[in-house]
């Protein structure tokens, strides 16, 4: 993995309060992961660092588009994501990530890079099955879903006018009043 300099948040120097940190995130992000999912990215990330006396909050958002292929038809779409992560970055004697919700970084650190987060925020937040909205509403025209039809299995329902005498019988019961 590439050391994605621009992820680094150098917070030594900064003053107690709200920091923001805007990022465009595109698929050379998710190939530097080596992650091959999407055919493109196009996300916008908003990264808040809440720099408090002996510890930090980081708040992650996030919302754009990946280009996915549709796990049904293989056709290619951009599906809509929105992500967001809370993180609290406290001091310690070593470094830490074995907690969701907490990173503990060496007494000292100046800088902490949120590279990994966000990776997994987004890689996350898309849905394990991937259908094109033109598959759900009708719309979409591929050879597959033309294909997929022809091969349905056609439903045969014929009412028959041949019934079971057993049950002529229970039927006269519930005239019969």
């Amino acid at each position: 993995m590439m050391e994605l300099k621009e992820f680094f948040i150098p917070f030594s120097g900064l003053k107690l309060g709200k920091h923001t940190f805007e990022y465009k995130i595109d698929n050379t992000f998710f190939e530097s992961f080596e992650y091959q999912e999407f055919n493109d990215a196009a996300v916008q990330l908003t990264a808040i660092l809440d720099k408090l006396n002996n510890m930090m909050e980081l708040e992650l958002t996030a919302s754009g588009t990946v280009n996915v292929d549709c796990d049904l038809t293989g056709e290619p779409f951009d599906l809509p994501i929105a992500s967001d992560l809370k993180l609290v970055i406290k001091f310690g004697d070593e470094f830490n990530d074995e907690n969701d919700e907490i990173l503990i970084i060496p007494h000292g650190e100046y800088r902490i890079n949120i590279a990994q987060y966000v990776y997994e925020m987004l890689a996350l937040a898309v849905p394990p099955k991937r259908v094109h909205p033109g598959v759900q509403d009708g719309s979409l025209k591929s050879e597959i879903l033309d294909k997929l039809e022809e091969l349905q299995p056609k439903e045969i329902k014929e009412e028959s006018e041949n019934t079971d005498p057993r049950w002529d019988d229970l039927k006269k019961l519930l005239t019969d009043k």
